[in-house]
């Protein structure tokens, strides 16, 4: 970006990589880091999973039943269930085991990003934090601690509602289109294909000459197949007739 762009800045949102707070620090230290809300939430998902499975290598049997394919069921939002997901979570959560104690702690967390100021947030974040430590779940703890490590970068989002959401979106919409494509012969192919997926983004003018060029030739070349199929069969035909 270069040291003049660089002093501009105001907000860097960001994942919670070490090496990009460093950076940030050295070459923008006037801007405010925010930790992406896409990773903090990975990283509950990622502990709620860690305590379903634990707990599904204890139980037995007749105790995992009501619990197998239940790991969307208890990461989706409450609003994404269908009618059915949304009965049998009610069912699920009778239960006093972990598993349901680590799907309360996910969803009470969730209040966090509903809050609008920095005093406001700290505040109910600590209480959330003591009361999953008293939780005794070991993957919660360890998500307290990089909580506790990253916590000024994380309360900047009662301030500042910037996400990476979007530009995680198009970087997974750009490997599909890499993956159904089994790649791509060029770079100059690859970009002109990320350019008609994404939002029907214009292309650039060299990359549209390729396309139109490479349209209009095999236009060309289906056309001559389909005469010489022609000719063939008019040659059979006279063949025939002989």
């Amino acid at each position: 970006m270069g040291a003049r762009r660089c002093q501009t800045l105001r907000v860097i949102c960001m994942d919670m990589w070490a090496a990009y707070a460093n950076l940030v620090k050295e070459h923008a230290p006037q801007a405010q880091i925010l930790f992406d809300r896409f990773h903090i939430v990975k990283h509950l998902h990622e502990a709620v999973e860690e305590v379903r499975r634990s707990e599904m290598r204890r139980l037995s049997q007749k105790q995992k039943v009501p619990f197998k394919r239940s790991r969307w069921l208890l990461l989706k939002n409450p609003w994404n269930l269908s009618n059915d997901q949304k009965q049998r979570l009610s069912t699920l959560v009778q239960w006093n085991l972990p598993i349901v104690r680590a799907y309360y702690l996910k969803e009470a967390f969730q209040l966090f990003w509903l809050l609008s100021a920095a005093q406001e947030g700290r505040r109910p974040l600590e209480k959330w934090m003591r009361s999953a430590m008293r939780s005794q779940l070991e993957p919660f703890k360890k998500f307290i601690g990089m909580l506790r490590g990253h916590l000024d970068g994380i309360l900047s989002w009662t301030k500042h509602r910037v996400s990476n959401g979007a530009v995680e979106g198009m970087n997974n919409k750009i490997k599909s289109i890499s993956h159904r494509a089994f790649g791509f012969r060029t770079a100059e192919n690859f970009i002109a294909a990320i350019y008609q997926c994404c939002a029907r983004l214009l292309l650039p003018g060299h990359l549209a000459t390729i396309i139109k060029f490479n349209r209009s030739s095999f236009r060309t070349l289906r056309a001559g197949i389909h005469q010489q199929g022609v000719w063939k069969l008019e040659r059979l035909s006279a063949e025939g007739r002989e």
